[in-house]
């Protein structure tokens, strides 16, 4: 069983992938990676998933284009969103309108062959609207998992799943 990295592993694993320190990414607090896996493969799984969960972190759509594949494919895909890359564009704007001050931060990523497993917490505070509801600064506090299929260094497939009835609930869209 893994233990999770403390400052000291952190920075190893840092000086280990030298490339995941040049851009300013969300650094997952639980880092477990097979170590069956070349170092180049693992590196480049690390970094696009990274980029993948900082574009959600902050709304920089260029961390999305350079993490996600042009042929990207959303295996769960919700009603009404685009496939492709376009989806997750979309989805990301219409949540930020929402919740301007969304932040999500790794608990834990799992890197396994050509998988990565991000477990992601979405923090914030709903003052803007969703679906003709208006916030009024609801707090925002929920967890997602993504499992992203990475090849040539992009992700090429995601199935993901969100705690959409504690969302929703937060929000007032959903009453409990």
């Amino acid at each position: 069983m893994s233990k999770p990295l403390t400052l000291l592993s952190l920075l190893a694993c840092t000086l280990t992938f030298p490339n995941l320190a040049a851009e300013e990414l969300v650094t997952p607090q639980q880092l477990i990676v097979d170590k069956s896996l070349p170092k180049a493969v693992a590196e480049a799984e690390v970094l696009a998933a990274r980029r993948y969960d900082t574009f959600w972190a902050t709304g920089d759509k260029a961390l999305a284009l350079k993490a996600l594949a042009p042929d990207f494919m959303d295996r769960t895909l919700p009603p009404h969103r685009a496939q492709g890359i376009a989806g997750p564009l979309a989805a990301s704007q219409g949540f930020r309108q929402a919740v301007p001050d969304l932040n999500c931060t790794v608990q834990q990523m799992v890197v396994a062959g050509d998988r990565v497993v991000a477990h992601l917490h979405f923090t914030g505070h709903f003052t803007g609207q969703f679906n003709g509801v208006q916030g009024k600064g609801q707090t925002i506090d929920f967890i997602a998992t993504d499992i992203y299929r990475v090849a040539d260094g992009v992700i090429k497939e995601n199935w993901h799943i969100e705690d959409n009835l504690t969302l929703l609930t937060q929000m007032g869209v959903v009453k409990m």
